[in-house]
C-alpha cells in the first residue's frame, strides 16, 4: 500500500504543477504525505457531497479537478462551507488533490478527454504550450470527424455522448452546416475564440460561452457554436485520469482502488423554456 507522497508524486508526474497558471491554486490542499493510501475518488468538483461520497467508500484521497480555495483564504473555520469540507476531510483522514489548469494542457489533458467521448481525433493542440518541442501539449484540442455530419446532428452526439445536465446543449448557427473539423475546450472557451478562427474549424464545443462574445462569434463568421455544462465537459477527465493512476498502480503493484465519481456537481438543477427552438 502507498502512502500519500507517492501516490502524489505521481499525480505531480503526470500534471506537474509548475505548468498551471498563475492565477491558479493546484496541489494538495490537505492530507498527511505519511498516511497509507488504498482508495481513491476522482472527481471535478470538491463539494460537500464529493466529500461525504469519499467518506462513505472508505477513500484516503480525492483529486478533483476544481480548487476548493482558487482566491486563496486567511481561515478554514468550520463556519464556511469551504471550511466544513476541509474539517470533514481532515476528521475523515482523507486528502484532498488538485490538478486544475495543469491538467488542462496536459498530454493526454481535460480537452484529450472531452474529444474521445465524442469519437473525435485529435489533430493537435488547439493553443499549443511553445515549453512542449513534441507540440502535444496546450489549451484545447482541434479534431476531426471520421465523416462529415451537420451542425445539428454534432450537438445532437455531444448531447448523448456527454453526462446529462439541466442545461443540455445549447447551438447556435446554422444546424445544417456540414461540421468536417471541430476544436473542443473543456471548461470556460469563450476567450479562445482568435485560436478557434485561426484553426479554420467549421465548429467550436466548449462551456460557459456569454451573450456577447459568442453573438460577435456568429456575426464574424459562419463558424458553429456547441455549448454545454461546464461539469459536463469536464467530467470526462476523471474517467482519463482514473485509468491512468489505474496504470501506474498495475505497474508498482499498488492495487489501488480508483473510483470516478458519478454524482453531478453542476450547480444548475433545473431547465425551463417558453417554447424557444430545441
Amino acid at each position: 500500500m502507498p502512502r500519500l507522497s507517492e501516490v502524489i508524486a505521481e499525480l505531480d508526474a503526470l500534471w506537474p504543477p509548475e505548468r498551471a497558471e498563475g492565477w491558479d491554486a493546484v496541489g494538495t490542499v490537505c492530507g498527511d504525505p505519511g498516511a497509507d493510501v488504498d482508495r481513491v475518488l476522482f472527481a471535478v468538483d470538491p463539494v460537500q457531497q464529493i466529500a461525504d461520497e469519499a467518506r462513505d467508500l472508505g477513500a484516503q484521497l480525492i483529486v478533483t479537478h476544481h480548487p476548493l480555495y482558487l482566491r486563496g483564504t486567511t481561515t478554514v473555520a468550520a463556519t464556511t462551507f469551504k471550511g466544513r469540507v476541509v474539517h470533514g476531510l481532515i476528521r475523515n483522514g482523507i486528502a484532498l488533490h488538485v490538478a486544475h489548469t495543469n491538467a488542462d494542457t496536459a498530454d493526454p489533458g481535460v480537452s484529450d478527454a472531452l474529444a474521445g467521448s465524442l469519437d473525435l481525433r485529435v489533430t493537435g493542440p488547439l493553443v499549443p504550450d511553445p515549453t512542449d518541442a513534441a507540440g502535444r501539449r496546450g489549451l484545447g484540442r482541434v479534431c476531426e470527424l471520421d465523416h462529415p455530419e451537420t451542425l445539428r446532428d454534432f450537438a445532437a452526439r455531444a448531447a448523448a455522448r456527454l453526462p446529462a445536465t439541466a442545461q443540455g446543449i445549447r447551438l447556435a448557427g446554422d444546424p445544417d452546416a456540414l461540421v468536417r473539423r471541430v476544436a473542443v475546450s473543456g471548461g470556460s472557451g469563450d476567450s479562445l475564440f482568435d485560436a478557434v478562427r485561426a484553426a479554420g474549424v467549421d465548429a467550436f464545443l466548449t462551456a460557459d460561452l456569454r451573450h456577447h462574445p459568442a453573438s460577435e462569434a456568429v456575426q464574424h463568421s459562419p463558424l458553429g457554436l456547441v455549448d454545454a455544462a461546464h461539469w459536463a465537459t469536464e467530467w470526462p477527465w476523471c474517467e482519463q485520469a482514473a485509468a491512468q493512476l489505474d496504470a501506474i498502480s498495475d505497474r508498482h503493484g499498488w492495487d489501488l482502488r480508483v473510483h470516478v465519481s458519478k454524482q453531478v456537481t453542476d450547480p444548475w438543477t433545473t431547465h425551463h423554456s417558453s417554447g424557444a427552438p430545441n
